[in-house]
């Protein structure tokens, strides 16, 4: 009898929230109609109010209708397109629904010209997605249920596969990386109110430590490790292999693939999310089988490409493309009014932020962060076991701003923004989840090697080399991974130098930038050059790097030079440790490391490196740089819950942090508590409210065929694999 009263008041409360959401529509088509000349809703004789009144009502539901059945089944079609371009799509689409609408009313009373059917369909789809949200808040049990339906279909789904259901199953976790922000970054971040969520948990659910990366402190190697267990041989962002010819690049596709293709081979393991795992945003997969702008398989086209299927899944919904196109469009403008004031203000270091660079940052800042949360809390209401995203705003901000001052601290407010909304959600999951947050390198900040000195290292290799250098100083090209996401989402190769384009081949030094580490190979000579063949071919060319201003050390086959003629032998105990002291603990054991992978180059040149400022010279374009030895890009953070075991020893590389990872996933004991405070919305202002948790959609739109749902951001995601 109970149960029976509750469906029909379940019913009920439905009704009403359908019902308020139409007359919230009507009036809003009512308004447009007043407002922009070219949309009517009533027969060119004139109609009263009451019959306007009526055909706006009807014009409402009808788009309302055509949204909830008809608008799944175009995205569903849309596949294909790349998904930059679908979210541009998205709104003509939205547009042509509202015609189709306007032409079901009787006697042609609803009319509208095309571009203004646009910006009418718009303006509905965030008016009716606000008001939903806003009631689903209002009617905490409806929300409830909603979770409940979600949580029964994944038991359901999973007694069938015979696997534990979510009840019975330890305590899942979510491991967030706030791509290249260091361990110093994240502590002041929490010290001065910037991220009120992050300061909350240290302050009693988590806890927090440094870990050093390898020598080649970048995402490509430390994300390869921490997912994949070996990032073995990655001795840089970019390498030349002189076996094939060809260009390494961390950031491009068909590279990406191979270097997960090899770790997996080395390991024998498919990586740290094989089971029931879902991969967001990533560089690697990480063996997950939920995927979602993934880089390593996004050179795959056709259907079966999951990588891009967060984007499709959010842009299902008309009211996230017009949330987050807002979003952008403040971001293009932020970015830009920032830029003016940094070259008003004469500031140095300073590069330049022009060309498409508005574009990339409001696509790292807030579309790719809009899905990439999205998906994680769809992640989390299915009740999936592991969950790995990458959120990058704060590394292709700091690229180009520096790592510390206004542009960055903002980006760090609103990432702060995003775990108080994955931690709200996580306390209405299906299981418990403990969030789990780190980074995968930091950042150093420094005048450029070109802006210092006014030539590129590729310069000066060829000087050294009596080769002729260009009058004209070059540029290099940044390796920021944002650039590449947009790219991969355009169906477009990644940008690439003329070097990185095709094979090499000839005698010239090919000469490549990672950050402050800068990478020299002789693609004419087979095997690893040796320092006498060097010397005896080029006898400037070593003097000429270790002993310029802007050089810390050289790596040159198991030998590290410094200035002054300084030689350390790497086998010999305790060399290599005096010479590169200023480096920091651990900078002689992660050269040798690198000195023993087959495709090390036959130069490996480290910047230079300031321990009072903790700056550093990048050999491409950026004030805020990562790859090399020097400074934050070398610290990076681990914070975890107390219910975790703790880590241990300062972790050294990021195989020991994959290690760590695999612990807590194996630990299946211990209580499932809550991960830990949020702060509200009146204690950190500007924060998104309680309610943006609550995105969930009563919406019927946002079903979705595998019996998750299509997520808007806070709502929960489709399951990609199908």
């Amino acid at each position: 009898m109970w149960r029976g009263r509750l469906r029909w008041r379940a019913a009920g409360s439905a009704l009403v929230r359908v019902t308020l959401v139409w007359a919230v529509s009507t009036l809003t088509m009512l308004a447009l109609a007043g407002i922009l000349p070219d949309f009517r809703l009533q027969s060119a004789d004139g109609d009263s109010l009451t019959r306007i009144g009526l055909t706006a009502a009807m014009g409402a539901g009808a788009f309302g209708l055509l949204s909830a059945l008809v608008w799944p089944v175009l995205v569903r079609a849309l596949l294909l397109v790349p998904a930059l371009v679908l979210g541009l799509l998205v709104f003509f689409l939205n547009g042509s629904l509202l015609l189709i609408a306007l032409s079901l009313l009787p006697d042609g009373r609803g009319a509208a010209a095309p571009e203004t059917a646009v910006v009418v369909a718009a303006v509905m789809s965030a008016v009716a997605s606000a008001t939903s949200t806003a009631l689903a808040v209002r009617d905490d049990e409806a929300y409830r249920r909603r979770l409940y339906r979600l949580a029964d279909r994944r038991r359901r789904r999973q007694r069938r596969a015979g696997a534990p259901g979510a009840d019975e199953a330890a305590p899942a976790l979510v491991l967030l990386q706030l791509d290249g922000v260091g361990y110093e970054a994240l502590r002041h971040a929490a010290a001065d109110g910037l991220m009120p969520t992050v300061a909350l948990w240290l302050e009693g659910t988590h806890r927090v430590m440094p870990w050093r990366t390898d020598w080649s402190s970048q995402t490509g190697a430390s994300q390869l490790g921490i997912l994949h267990g070996s990032n073995f041989d990655v001795p840089a962002f970019r390498w030349y292999e002189k076996d094939t010819g060809e260009v390494m690049v961390c950031n491009r596709p068909t590279s990406a693939a191979e270097l997960q293709r090899r770790a997996v081979t080395r390991t024998g393991d498919g990586g740290l999310l094989t089971l029931d795992g879902a991969s967001r945003g990533n560089l690697f997969s990480g063996g997950a089988d939920q995927l979602a702008l993934v880089l390593s398989v996004s050179a795959r086209r056709g259907r079966a490409n999951r990588s891009r299927a967060g984007y499709f899944a959010y842009f299902s919904d008309p009211a996230n493309a017009v949330r987050t196109a807002l979003s952008f469009v403040a971001e293009v403008a932020r970015e830009l009014g920032q830029s003016l004031r940094s070259r008003l203000r004469k500031a140095s270091p300073r590069v330049s932020r022009g060309g498409l660079y508005p574009l990339i940052r409001a696509f790292a800042t807030v579309v790719e962060r809009d899905v990439v949360v999205s998906a994680v809390i769809g992640d989390m209401l299915v009740g999936r076991a592991v969950v790995y995203a990458d959120l990058v705003a704060y590394d292709e901000v700091a690229h180009h701003s520096g790592p510390h001052g206004r542009d960055t601290d903002q980006v760090l407010a609103r990432l702060d923004r995003s775990l108080a909304l994955i931690a709200r959600v996580a306390e209405h999951a299906p299981r418990a989840y403990r969030v789990v947050l780190l980074s995968d390198h930091g950042q150093s900040p420094g005048e450029t090697f070109l802006h210092r000195y006014g030539l590129t290292l590729k310069d000066l290799v060829r000087a050294g080399c009596g080769l002729p250098v260009s009058r004209r100083a070059g540029r290099t090209h940044s390796g920021a991974e944002a650039r590449a996401a947009v790219l991969a989402a355009l169906h477009r190769p990644v940008e690439e130098t003329a070097e990185e384009a095709r094979p090499v081949h000839g005698s010239d030094p090919v000469v490549l930038a990672s950050g402050n580490l800068g990478l020299v190979s002789f693609p004419g000579l087979p095997g690893r050059a040796s320092r006498e063949w060097i010397e005896r071919a080029h006898p400037a060319l070593l003097r000429t790097l270790a002993e310029h201003p802007g050089v810390g050390f050289l790596l040159v086959d198991g030998e590290v030079l410094g200035p002054g003629g300084v030689v350390a032998r790497l086998d010999v105990p305790g060399e290599a440790e005096g010479l590169l002291a200023a480096f920091g603990p651990g900078a002689a054991d992660a050269v040798r490391r690198t000195d023993a992978f087959p495709h090390v180059a036959d130069v490996m040149v480290n910047s230079a490196y300031d321990p009072d400022t903790g700056a550093v010279h990048a050999f491409e374009e950026q004030i805020g740089s990562h790859g090399g030895l020097g400074g934050e890009q070398g610290h990076p953070f681990l914070m975890w819950p107390t219910e975790l075991s703790d880590p241990g020893s300062e972790l050294a590389g990021a195989e020991a942090v994959h290690g760590v990872l695999r612990r807590w996933l194996r630990e299946a004991d211990g209580p499932q508590v809550p991960i830990g405070p949020t702060p509200s919305s009146a204690s950190a202002p500007g924060s998104a409210p309680a309610s943006a948790a609550r995105l969930t959609a009563e919406d019927p739109r946002q079903e979705a065929p595998s019996g998750g749902t299509l997520p808007s951001v806070g709502g929960p995601a489709p399951d990609e694999n199908r």
